[in-house]
């Protein structure tokens, strides 16, 4: 059993410790094994057919998912009891970052494995389960799953799909049109969310052969192109009462809890896509010459490869830290007990705010480097037949699906405020303290002997400096502060760069007993980049917040707290960021 448990958020007003965080140095010899089977997979088979899937060639998707199914890579997370494996959140993201290599398969992967299957294996009767679990752990059967609408994306509850009871009381009559179904034309059971007498949201299980149901052609894609996106359409479709998902306008339950678990799953395999687009790149920039020179050599490059290093670094280590965190949670959770996998879902949705962050600042860093990427390949980045292109279009998306990066944006302080307005998160209590220290002198000197001294220095402060302009905003506006999307915006800044640097910063801590010279060297310039990078980023985001927040006086007091808390002292930077550029092309990868 795990020892400290940490609450969801509690980061921002609680000190970790390096040995309280699960990194990738952490993986067991069970955990490596899968991710080996799985890489050999995705090499041996899946990349191979890569090309032909990107034409939409998709019996080739419905073979690679047969296959994945006979080697045990579609039942990690369904339960034992049903023949699943059961697996911990750490082995299920590292299996979602390996599959990254695929390009558009990973997609059909993810979607069947998490939001199409995970409803059936949360919310499903023993009969359901018994009926459609086994077809979808073994590949027979695909899942999809089908929330938005071509009027509500992400107002998902405004949805206009109705479900009616028929006469003899057997069968509900679904009406209405769902858009952008990912595996739409390949699935055999799609999770349908509608409203059971226009109003109340719930979620149903609908084979493909249902009559009414029909799937629309497929739409024409900037990336991902080798997934079937559709609409699905519904006329009266007949539904079983058996088949109705969950109970009766509880849908969103359903819907929300499901995407927290799909928002830390693309966390994992966006970065996956990170480390393989730099590593396209540095390949690249060592055999490309001018000025008779490897192109590698040139500032200008390596200071992309320094920054990509690190940011992907920041980006795994959150991902696998975000891990640790929900698989402790869940250890403390008995299997025999009573609706088990309610307390299952409260303990993943207590980290809502954390797997938003994940999905966030990871898809954020694929961004970054997928157009970093480009720019390295210079003009062949333009053109399809080298793979910076098919990185440009396909990272787009992860910025719109699984909740656009707004709207988990404004999630992260709202999800903290509404608990601190409960009593659950004392948020008040330290933005009090935090407010105190704006006119307390600070004498503490930092003790250069002890690892990363200057970056825990300057987390301690990002967080204080997050309490002081969200407290400031709070003690405003009150309850009208969820209307005030501009500044949450800002807000959420500050909470996703704290989290990713103080993540990187305790997994680099735990690294440096067992690392060589060089990795510690490498090590340490990627945090000390990646922290100037963060602190830029919260000045700028805590500088914005405190001028939407306040004026006169009291604006000047946040704004000059604001400095004292965001600088950093990045002496050596240069020489770190060349010291971390010269690793990764010598690796010709991503070193960490």
């Amino acid at each position: 059993m795990p020892g400290r448990i940490f609450k969801g958020a509690e980061y921002l007003i609680a000190e970790a410790a390096k040995d309280e965080v699960f990194t990738p140095e952490d993986f067991t010899d069970e955990q490596r094994q899968i991710a080996q089977t799985t890489e050999e997979f995705v090499r041996n088979e899946a990349v191979p057919l890569r090309e032909e899937i990107e034409h939409q060639n998709f019996e080739h998707v419905v073979h690679l998912m047969k296959r994945c199914g006979e080697l045990g890579l579609l039942m990690i997370d369904a339960p034992e009891e049903y023949g699943g494996l059961e697996l911990d959140k750490a082995t299920s993201m590292l299996v979602a970052e390996k599959f990254a290599a695929s390009g558009s398969f990973s997609v059909v992967y993810a979607a069947h494995t998490g939001i199409g299957t995970l409803p059936l294996v949360y919310y499903g009767t023993d009969q359901q389960k018994d009926r459609y679990l086994h077809k979808l752990m073994s590949g027979e059967w695909i899942a999809a799953y089908c929330l938005t609408e071509p009027g509500s994306g992400s107002d998902a509850l405004s949805a206009k799909a109705s479900a009616t009871l028929s006469e003899d009381g057997k069968y509900y009559l679904l009406n209405g049109t769902k858009q952008f179904t990912t595996n739409g034309s390949i699935a055999n059971l799609f999770t349908i969310f509608a409203k059971v007498d226009r109003e109340h949201f719930t979620a149903f299980l609908v084979e493909r052969d249902t009559e009414g149901l029909s799937v629309g052609p497929e739409e024409k894609k900037l990336g991902i192109k080798g997934t079937s996106t559709t609409q699905v359409i519904l006329e009266n479709a007949r539904v079983p009462v058996e088949n109705l998902l969950g109970e009766i306008g509880k849908g969103h339950k359903i819907a929300f809890n499901v995407l927290n678990v799909g928002r830390f799953k693309l966390g994992a395999a966006v970065t996956g896509a990170a480390k393989n687009a730099l590593a396209e790149a540095l390949r690249y920039a060592n055999l490309r010459k001018q000025f008779d020179q490897p192109i590698a050599s040139f500032g200008a490059i390596r200071e992309k490869i320094a920054d990509l290093t690190a940011e992907i670094f920041a980006a795994e280590s959150l991902v696998y830290r975000l891990a640790g965190l929900i698989d402790d949670r869940l250890a403390t959770i008995p299997k025999e007990t009573a609706d088990y996998y309610v307390a299952y879902q409260r303990g993943v949705e207590e980290y809502a705010v954390e797997c938003a962050v994940a999905k966030v600042f990871c898809s954020e860093v694929l961004a970054h480097t997928a157009d970093e990427v480009v720019q390295i390949f210079g003009g062949y980045g333009f053109i399809q037949e080298y793979p910076a292109e098919r990185y440009y279009r396909d990272e787009r998306i992860n910025r719109i699906f699984e909740g656009t990066n707004e709207i988990n944006r404004l999630l992260i302080p709202g999800i903290m405020l509404a608990r601190s307005m409960k009593g659950e998160l004392p948020l008040s209590r330290e933005a009090m303290k935090a407010f105190e220290a704006l006119s307390t002198p600070s004498f503490e000197e930092t003790d250069e002997s002890l690892p990363f001294a200057r970056e825990k220095a300057l987390l301690a402060n990002l967080k204080k400096a997050f309490l002081v302009v969200a407290g400031a905003a709070a003690q405003k506006f009150l309850l009208k502060i969820k209307e005030e999307q501009e500044l949450l915006l800002a807000l959420a800044d500050i909470a996703i760069n704290v989290f990713a640097l103080e993540s990187a910063v305790l997994r680099a801590e735990k690294m440096l007993a067992a690392a060589s010279e060089g990795k510690k060297g490498a090590v340490s310039a990627a945090v000390k980049s990646f922290a100037f990078t963060a602190a830029e980023r919260c000045a700028t985001a805590a500088r914005k917040a405190a001028y939407y927040a306040e004026e006169g006086d009291t604006l000047t007091i946040l704004l000059s707290g604001i400095r004292r808390f965001t600088k950093y002292d990045a002496s050596g930077l240069l020489s770190a960021k060349r010291e971390l550029a010269a690793a990764a092309s010598a690796a010709e990868k991503y070193i960490f």
